[in-house]
Parts: structure tokens; C-alpha cells; sequence
């Protein structure tokens, strides 16, 4: 199992970095020069990031890498595919995330979310053609999200800084941890891994990056038309959008957000 999580993380870190030194030279000249981004980090210490001259270099590189490589495979993605085939493929891998789901409704002590997740899951997997449709929810029962890094915040354990994360992209310390979590303690990850299937992890980690970043990539490609600071947008509905799932619901005031997440879901447990 450790020798196939290192191989997989390797792969991923080797592709990352290929692309990203590639075009070196183009990244630099979009990015602040060293001294601004110094001074804009010691002025923001305040604003709980501060390690912000490092993140907005990561975040730099993470979008050569969505540009080069992710983009186009998504725009084949949503291009090729019929619209039933998409959200097809985007109920199932969710289907799949449902035992991570449960076992993180159960620890925060919500039995009646729980209670919801297991009615969805029998429901998909049974009469929605093993997740392909969502069955449930024609039946009034709506679908959420739980991970781990929201377990350990109704736990009480602090977000700690901002951080933006080489492919994940917004995180923060505690996040970050669940992130890791998510994908070790995933059964999924552990029948590919126990049977030597490490092409389906891989797969279902790939697919479901293209995945998450086609219902994303124009909401994020508006921000940064209208955005004066990318950046600092980014990072900041980022951050009210997970106290928001962590609260289960929206905000308490201001107008709804989108998710503009584009989690490359790893699964390093192989």
C-alpha cells in the first residue's frame, strides 16, 4: 500500500513540476517580482496568510498547469460528452465518495444526515444504476458533502493559515490533513489498493479532476476578468465558502457563492 501511495503521489508531483518548469520563464513575468510579494506578505500577516508570497507563486504555477493540461481536457470533456453522460459521470463518482461521507456525518454526530446519506446510497446504487443517476434526490432526498477536514473543525481544531496547495489549490493546515485522511481511509481507494488495481485509483482521481474543474473553469475564468486581485478574491470565497459547508448551510449574510473548487482527489493510499 506505501510503495503504490508513493508511486501515485510521485507521478502526480513528477507531471506537476515537469509542466510547471517548462515555461519558467512565462510564469515569472506574471508573477509580482520577490520584493513585492515580501512586502505584501508582511503587511498581510494580520489577515491570516502569511504565507502569502509563497501561495500566489503556487498559485501561479497551479494555473500554467490548468491552462496546459487540465482546460483542454475539460473542454473535450464537456464537448464530447452529452449532458446526461456528464452528470452521469458526476453522480457516480459521488456515489462512490459516499462511505467518506457517512463515516464523517457519524463523527460529527449527525445521525439524521447520516440517516440521508445511507437512504442515498441504497437508492443510487440500486435503482440509479449504481450511481450513474441520482435517484434520491427525485425522491426529495438532497445530497451533502462531508470530509474530514469539517469533521476536525466541529472538532475545534483551527483552520490555521491560508494555503494554497500544489493541484488542490485552496487549503489551509487542518484541510490539508483531511485531505490525506479522505483518501487513506477511503474504502474505495483500499479494495483498488488490496487488489492491485491502482489504474482504477489513478483513473477515478484524473476523472474526477476533469470532472470537478468543467463545472468550475468559467466561473473561475469570469472571476479573474473581474477580479482587480485574483489572488485575494480567490482566497477569500475560498474561505467563506468552507465555513459555509462546515456550518451545512450558506452564509449568514451577502449574496450565495459558488463552489469553485478543483479538488484533484488523489486517491495516495494505494
Amino acid at each position: 500500500m506505501v510503495r503504490g501511495s508513493e508511486r501515485l503521489l510521485a507521478l502526480f508531483l513528477l507531471v506537476f513540476f515537469v509542466f510547471a518548469t517548462a515555461n519558467t520563464t512565462a510564469i515569472a513575468a506574471k508573477a509580482p517580482s520577490a520584493s513585492t510579494l515580501i512586502a505584501q506578505s508582511e503587511a498581510n500577516n494580520d489577515n491570516g496568510d502569511p504565507l502569502e508570497a509563497m501561495n500566489r507563486v503556487i498559485l501561479s504555477i497551479n494555473e500554467f498547469f490548468l491552462d496546459l493540461l487540465i482546460r483542454p481536457l475539460a473542454q473535450l470533456y464537456v464537448t464530447v460528452l452529452p449532458d446526461f453522460a456528464l452528470n452521469g459521470v458526476h453522480n457516480f463518482l459521488n456515489n462512490l465518495r459516499t462511505p467518506v461521507v457517512l463515516a464523517n456525518d457519524l463523527l460529527q454526530w449527525e445521525p439524521e444526515r447520516a440517516w440521508k446519506t445511507t437512504q442515498r446510497f441504497f437508492i443510487n446504487s440500486t435503482i440509479g444504476i449504481g450511481g450513474l443517476m441520482d435517484t434520491a434526490k427525485d425522491f426529495g432526498i438532497e445530497g451533502h458533502s462531508e470530509d474530514w477536514g469539517q469533521t476536525f473543525a466541529v472538532w475545534g481544531v483551527p483552520e490555521g493559515f491560508y494555503l494554497v496547495l500544489p493541484l488542490f489549490g485552496p487549503s489551509n493546515p487542518r484541510d490539508a490533513v483531511g485531505l490525506v485522511l479522505n483518501s487513506f481511509l477511503d474504502p474505495i481507494s483500499i479494495w483498488a489498493s488490496n487488489t492491485h488495481r491502482e489504474e482504477l485509483a489513478i483513473g477515478r482521481a484524473v476523472t474526477g479532476g476533469v470532472d470537478e474543474f468543467s463545472r468550475v473553469m468559467d466561473d473561475l475564468e469570469k472571476l479573474k476578468e473581474t477580479s482587480i486581485d485574483y489572488y485575494a478574491t480567490l482566497r477569500s470565497i475560498a474561505r467563506q465558502k468552507r465555513k459555509a459547508d462546515i456550518s451545512n448551510g450558506a452564509p449568514a449574510a451577502g449574496p450565495s457563492l459558488p463552489d469553485l473548487k478543483y479538488d484533484f482527489n488523489a486517491e495516495f493510499s494505494q
